[in-house]
């Protein structure tokens, strides 16, 4: 894969751009992918060394079979880890990880003579490993390649079955039995909360102005449709205010695209001060504002823009101070004349270039 210098130095396409950021996405979401799994892997495959340990006492296998059970339960997770992390595509490398845990597992339910209470215990493990990073059809794969592994052992060894399960056999057990499905649903959850997170950082993305934080054009006029169709179904007042920063474009070519947006930024706090917490306000443009004010008829509305308009008189720029923020503001109560929001919109932003023609700084209500 190119680095970001070659990448940005090199003659490339559209769509070779995008293929790059789509591998770059796929690879990230492969290592999560790999990483949920890694702790269940650690935690269980340590705590299966002692149930399978217990059984294969009895069982009294070669010794270089020891020595496998210790690479498994304690060095393999991390090999599993660093094979996954070091691949092209993580997520494919961990779900063959999962098949090779399938097939181990199958190896030792063999040798252990399929003794009921480890075998039980490792084949929960492994099929909730399974399920939980491929649903049905990897824990079906999973659960063939373990019955399979595990009779190819049998008839290899020449095990004798065990169903009996001594003491010892109990005690190691029962306790991976009882914890491991409270980790695995710990992990889970810590999983779902992120999830969570990450939907509603993807949701506010969408629907938020990145630079204010109010809403954006797009998620705005939805709401404008809304609360059209509530006015005209309840027949209940509301106000549209269209706000337009006077001289902007002076601002930004005098001082600068960093005090323009400065100045976007506190005349979007003076009118989050002044106005409701209900409120809609949306950035409508570079330097433009709407606002629908629910509930609310047009002298309200006023009131509101005058204490705004006051506010900024004594308001001043952290790095220009010489700026004076004025805005020009175009006011549209509702009537039931609107066939269309759109039409209630017009009549705002006729307003507002009303207020401009008439010497900015000022409030007009549409006609």
């Amino acid at each position: 894969m190119m680095n970001d210098e070659n990448y940005y130095n090199s003659d490339i396409t559209c769509e070779e751009w995008h293929k790059h950021f789509a591998q770059d996405d796929r690879h990230l979401s492969g290592i999560r992918f790999a990483r949920r799994i890694r702790l269940p892997r650690i935690c269980g495959l340590a705590a299966m060394f002692f149930p399978i340990a217990g059984a294969l006492v009895i069982q009294a296998p070669p010794g270089e079979w020891w020595l496998i059970l210790v690479g498994w339960a304690f060095v393999w997770p991390h090999l599993a880890w660093q094979r996954a992390c070091r691949s092209a595509d993580p997520r494919d490398s961990e779900i063959l990880n999962l098949k090779v845990d399938a097939i181990i597992a199958g190896i030792w339910i063999g040798l252990m003579g399929a003794s009921v209470l480890p075998s039980a215990a490792l084949v929960m493990m492994i099929g909730m490993n399974m399920m939980g990073a491929g649903g049905i059809r990897l824990f079906i794969a999973g659960m063939v390649l373990t019955v399979l592994s595990s009779m190819v052992t049998l008839q290899l060894c020449a095990t004798p079955l065990t169903w009996a399960n001594s003491p010892l056999e109990t005690g190691l057990a029962l306790p991976v039995i009882v914890l491991y499905p409270l980790l695995f649903a710990w992990i889970s959850y810590l999983t779902a909360i992120r999830l969570a997170e990450h939907k509603l950082r993807l949701e506010k993305m969408s629907t938020r102005d990145g630079m204010t934080g109010v809403f954006n054009r797009r998620h705005w006029e939805m709401l404008l449709h809304t609360a059209f169709d509530t006015c005209r179904r309840n027949q209940s007042p509301a106000t549209m205010l269209i706000i337009d920063i006077d001289h902007f474009k002076s601002i930004n070519d005098t001082w600068g695209h960093d005090v323009g947006d400065e100045a976007i930024i506190a005349v979007t706090r003076q009118i989050q001060l002044t106005l409701r917490a209900g409120d809609i306000i949306g950035r409508f443009g570079g330097d433009e504002f709407a606002v629908i004010m629910g509930g609310t008829p047009a002298e309200s509305a006023i009131a509101a823009m005058s204490r705004v308009h006051e506010r900024l008189k004594s308001l001043t720029l952290p790095n220009a101070p010489q700026v004076r923020l004025r805005i020009s503001v175009g006011i549209a109560p509702w009537t039931p004349a609107f066939g269309h929001y759109r039409e209630w919109l017009k009549a705002a932003d006729v307003a507002l270039y009303k207020a401009k023609n008439a010497g900015r700084n000022r409030t007009e209500v549409a006609a």
